[in-house]
């Protein structure tokens, strides 16, 4: 790995939990994205002649701190009183000073007051994917389907929010995080679905985005367990176990997800040899631990339906009824076009594409899924098996108009050449 290559990695890794302690050092979103990108630039510039510092990290962090520190002076002349400098603590001067400086983790701070109600939910989402996901304005804004100016004043203004209402950079206290768990949960949630499946792009996936939801969900877990037995947040805990189970078992696949031109490879074409077994038995251990508490969400539903899939040592050997009996419970639980979509998609697997295809006509979904191009890609694969060729050609034609990711695409391209032969 080059020098350039392998900062630019460090950079990649540690980013969101630089800027989580820059946020909550400056309580300002944007002063502390620019200053990252600074240190950024220093560390390229110093790195290669000076060597990789012990902790990259806190060299990063104190690097930007002092780049903030300077465009703070810059913009305001420095006074007797002045308030923005004075309540700043000391910062390390010394190289060695940096290495042994302690560098918490204020990556869930982040996201509970990302997560903070009075902030919309779509708002809580598109701070949260682009601090801790580090996804562009214009990624986010794809994965919203607004134009990239509209997102960025959505995010500009949930910032200045933000500073403005003085919300606190913290982890509420035992009795109110509650009425932020959920929203913490389903941010999570949709930071690992946009690396599982990214909406734009041309990776299928994005393993830093699913890394990071993995390890939040982590210290999620771990927050509730080290509060006491009888807390309210303790009612969260079997779902915050089913999430990262959920988490932890399809990422596991990700190795086989795509073959060495990078092009997408159906679950049931895929080398289970390269699933990840170890994230596999851990992702059971947390679903089997969470479904001990005795109060089954739709995660650990979600779950269960993973580790179906991903204790079958072959394809022919999932239990495609056991599957389409989960997703009817999770459908009853929170009904949910999406949810109906894959019900469908397991009664194929398991009594037929026509039995499939009967049940998506009478859920009646395609006024709820026109837009969304799984549902015409579902519907087109239903289609294909069962030679209704025309039909499938049309169904491939609407999703690729309406799918965004390239590895996505160039499957959809190939199903579509099928279609269109003479075979």
């Amino acid at each position: 790995m080059s020098g350039g290559t392998e900062i630019e990695q460090v950079f990649h890794d540690e980013r969101s939990r630089v800027l989580a302690a820059l946020i909550g050092y400056f309580r300002d979103f944007e002063l502390a994205e620019d200053a990252l990108q600074d240190a950024f630039i220093s560390a390229l510039e110093h790195w290669p002649q000076d060597g990789m510092p012990a902790n990259p990290a806190a060299w990063l962090t104190t690097a930007a701190r002092r780049r903030a520190l300077d465009r703070i002076r810059k913009n305001k002349p420095i006074t007797g009183n002045d308030d923005d400098l004075e309540r700043m603590p000391a910062q390390p001067t010394q190289d060695t000073d940096v290495d042994a400086h302690p560098f918490p983790d204020e990556r869930l701070k982040l996201i509970f007051t990302c997560c903070h109600p009075a902030l919309a939910e779509e708002a809580q989402v598109a701070l949260t994917l682009r601090s801790l996901g580090g996804l562009t304005t214009e990624e986010i804004a794809k994965a919203f389907l607004v134009p990239a100016p509209t997102m960025a004043q959505r995010l500009v203004r949930a910032q200045r929010k933000i500073r403005g209402a003085g919300i606190p950079f913290e982890v509420p206290a035992s009795h109110q995080i509650g009425a932020r768990a959920a929203a913490v949960m389903a941010v999570m949630y949709l930071i690992f679905n946009e690396g599982y499946d990214a909406s734009s792009g041309s990776d299928l996936v994005r393993d830093d985005l699913c890394d990071e939801a993995i390890q939040l969900a982590r210290m999620f877990v771990a927050l509730i367990e080290a509060e006491p037995a009888d807390a309210p947040i303790q009612l969260f805990k079997p779902e915050a176990m089913g999430l990262l189970a959920l988490m932890l078992l399809h990422h596991a696949r990700r190795d086989a997800r795509t073959d060495e031109a990078h092009q997408l490879v159906l679950l049931g074409a895929q080398d289970r040899a390269r699933w990840r077994k170890d994230e596999i038995r851990e992702g059971v251990t947390v679903l089997e631990a969470a479904l001990r508490l005795g109060r089954v969400g739709p995660h650990q539903l979600q779950a269960a339906i993973a580790a179906v899939h991903a204790e079958a040592e072959r394809p022919e050997h999932t239990d495609w009824q056991e599957i389409a009996a989960l997703y009817e419970r999770l459908a009853q639980m929170t009904p949910s076009p999406v949810v109906q979509l894959n019900q469908a998609v397991a009664v194929a697997m398991a009594d037929g594409p026509l039995a499939g295809l009967m049940l998506l006509d009478q859920m009646k979904l395609e006024a709820a899924l026109d837009g969304y191009y799984l549902f015409h890609s579902t519907r087109a694969d239903l289609l294909r098996r069962l030679d209704e060729r025309a039909s499938a050609r049309a169904e491939y034609e609407r999703a690729l108009a309406l799918c965004h990711n390239e590895a996505e695409q160039a499957f959809l391209r190939q199903r579509l050449s099928e279609m269109t032969s003479d075979a």
